[in-house]
C-alpha cells in the first residue's frame, strides 16, 4: 500500500476518501513548505518504490534532534549519490511486540508520537520515501543475513545505509554494524554509523524525551525535540459533556472540548496542560487533559481510549457549536499544570476545569 502525501500517513489508516482529502488539504496549508512530497509504503514489495535509495533504519519515536541530525546527513548522502532518501520504520514498536508476546505490557515503552505525527515530522525533515514495516513474528525471526539480502538489497536496492551507534537487527538482535559493513562491499552499498547526538553534554534519545514528558518537564522535552511537543489528529465526537459544564455569560457554549484520540494505550505524557491549538485559524490558547479521564463513566463513547481533550480559552465563534468535528488540528502541550484528578461530581469537575483555565490564562499572561 502506498500513499503520496504532505506529510502524514493517511491511506494505511483506512480513513474515508473525504477525510483523506481533508487531511491533505490541511497539511498543504500549514508550516510544511518543502517542495516535494514524502511517499509512504506499507512493506517493501511495491512497484512504486524507487529502484535504489539511501536508507536509515529505526523507530524514530519523537523524531528528536538526534534523529534530525541523522536525517540531514542521510539527505546529503542521498543527493551525492543521486538517489532518494528513505527511512525504514516499524509499527508496532518492536518492544511493543515483544511485550505483547511475553504478556508483560509493562515492558512496552511509553509512546511519544502516533504514527501520523512521526510521519509528519519525518516529512518535515525532507525525507523522500518512508517504508513502514509491520513488526511481527515473521520479521522478528528473520535472520540478519536474510534481512540484508531480501529487504535491503533486493527489496529496497540500497546504495547507502546509515545507522546509529547502538543499531542491532535480525532475529535475536544478532546483526550489528560490523555485520552490515562486511556485507555492504560485496553487495554494492556503503555503510556508515553516526555517533550519539549531544546537547550540553547530554545524549539526545527517545528515552530522554520520554523521561522529560513523563515528569512534566515540557521545556526540556522541547529542547530535545527542537520544537514544542505536540499531538495532531481529527477532532472526534465524545459524550458532549463539556458543553453542559459551566455554561454562563463567560462560557456561553459551556466548556466544550476538541477531542483527539491518541492511538497508543501508553502515552509518554499525561495530565493537564496549558496548550496552543493550531488548525482552526489563528493559534488558540487552551487547557487540555491527556489520559483516560478518570471522572467519566464506562458509557463514554471513547471509554478506555487515551484521549486528548482540549478546551479553547476562547472558542472561535466562526466555527459555531459543531464546526470543529472532522477537522485536523495540532495541539502543542506547553506547560503541565498537574496530573489527572478524579472528581466525585459534575460540580466538582466544573470547578476543577475552571481553575485549570484560570491557571492556564495566568501562565500565558506571564509570557506575553
Amino acid at each position: 500500500m502506498c500513499s503520496t502525501i504532505y506529510p502524514v500517513f493517511v491511506t494505511a489508516l483506512h480513513r474515508s476518501k473525504a477525510r483523506r482529502r481533508a487531511g491533505v488539504q490541511w497539511l498543504l496549508s500549514k508550516r510544511y513548505q518543502h517542495p516535494s512530497v514524502m511517499r509512504i509504503f506499507r512493506g517493501f514489495n511495491h512497484p512504486g518504490l524507487a529502484p535504489a535509495c539511501a536508507l536509515t533504519i529505526g523507530n524514530f519515536d519523537g523524531v528528536h534532534r538526534g534523529h534530525q541530525a541523522m536525517l540531514a546527513l542521510l539527505r546529503n548522502e542521498a543527493q551525492h549519490r543521486g538517489v532518494p532518501s528513505c527511512v525504514m520504520t516499524f509499527e508496532p514498536h518492536p518492544r511493543d511486540y515483544f511485550a505483547a508476546v511475553a504478556r508483560k505490557p509493562e515492558l512496552a515503552p511509553a509512546r511519544i508520537a502516533t504514527l501520523r505525527d512521526k510521519l509528519y515530522e519525518l516529512a518535515q525533515c525532507g525525507v523522500d520515501q518512508c517504508v513502514v514495516l509491520p513488526f511481527n513474528a515473521a520479521l522478528s525471526s528473520r535472520p540478519p543475513r536474510a534481512f540484508i539480502d531480501d529487504v535491503l538489497v533486493r527489496g529496497l536496492g540500497v546504495k547507502y545505509v546509515l545507522v546509529g551507534d547502538d543499531f542491532r537487527f535480525g532475529a535475536k538482535r544478532a546483526g550489528d554494524y560490523a555485520m552490515l559493513d562486511a556485507a555492504g562491499g560485496p553487495a554494492g552499498f556503503d555503510v556508515a554509523r553516526m555517533n550519539s547526538y549531544e546537547v550540553h553534554g547530554l545524549r539526545v534519545s527517545s528515552s530522554a524525551v520520554r523521561d522529560a514528558l513523563g515528569q512534566g518537564r515540557m521545556d526540556d522535552a522541547a529542547a530535545l525535540l527542537g520544537r514544542p511537543y505536540s499531538i495532531s489528529g481529527h477532532v472526534v465526537h465524545g459524550r458532549k459533556l463539556g458543553r453542559m459544564l459551566g455554561q454562563d455569560a463567560r462560557h456561553p457554549m459551556g466548556m466544550r472540548t476538541l477531542n483527539l484520540r491518541f492511538s497508543h494505550w501508553k502515552p509518554a505524557a499525561s495530565g493537564i496542560f496549558a496548550v496552543m491549538v493550531h488548525g482552526l485559524g489563528e493559534p488558540l490558547p487552551g487547557v487540555a487533559n491527556l489520559g483516560i479521564r478518570p471522572s467519566l463513566d464506562a458509557n463514554d463513547v471513547n471509554g478506555g481510549r487515551v484521549l486528548l481533550e482540549t478546551h479553547c480559552l476562547q472558542w472561535p465563534q466562526a466555527l459555531g457549536p459543531e464546526g470543529a468535528y472532522g477537522k485536523i488540528i495540532r495541539v502543542e502541550l506547553l506547560h503541565k499544570l498537574h496530573d489527572e484528578l478524579k472528581y466525585d461530581s459534575l460540580d466538582a469537575l466544573t470547578t476543577g476545569i475552571a481553575k485549570d483555565c484560570d491557571d492556564a490564562r495566568a501562565w500565558f499572561a506571564a509570557r506575553i
